[in-house]
């Protein structure tokens, strides 16, 4: 699960320093609150949902904290093998997912990336399917129109 974990983490930050920092911190609490999940239920989930949870009260501290700082530079290639040009297609990739709103790229790494189903994505993120659909419809659009701007 560590691999998955690790890509979802580095979508949410746009930073593999980042999410390897965010990545550690979910299995911390995971182990600690081991007796929280509930035996019969999706332990990825669970851990996708303790992450997103941190992530998010990571970014609120930021924000209080961190208004002098320079922000990160958005565009690292996650998981790339390929050769310059899929290098650079991952980088344009990465660039224009760090620009959806929070809730639209979770929404897209979820389901297109990470390969959830809409229930699934919509419980690890707690809210109702079809607000998660409309996150994600409006994600891919904004994806498909800065990728490919002639459409």
């Amino acid at each position: 699960m560590l691999p998955k974990l690790r890509r979802f983490a580095v979508g949410l930050a746009g930073h593999p320093a980042d999410g390897d920092d965010l990545c550690q911190m979910t299995i911390e609490r995971a182990l600690a609150k081991r007796d929280k999940w509930q035996d019969g239920t999706r332990l990825d989930s669970w851990m996708y949902r303790i992450m997103r949870n941190i992530w998010i009260d990571e970014q609120r501290a930021r924000t209080r904290r961190a208004k002098t700082f320079v922000g990160e530079d958005a565009g690292f290639a996650v998981g790339s093998d390929g050769g310059q040009e899929a290098q650079v297609e991952l980088g344009n990739i990465d660039r224009a997912l760090a620009t959806l709103p929070p809730e639209q790229r979770e929404a897209v790494l979820l389901v297109m990336v990470e390969g959830f189903s809409y229930r699934e994505a919509a419980e690890i993120v707690g809210c109702p399917v079809g607000t998660l659909n409309s996150r994600l419809v409006r994600g891919r659009d904004a994806l498909m129109a800065l990728l490919e701007p002639d459409r």
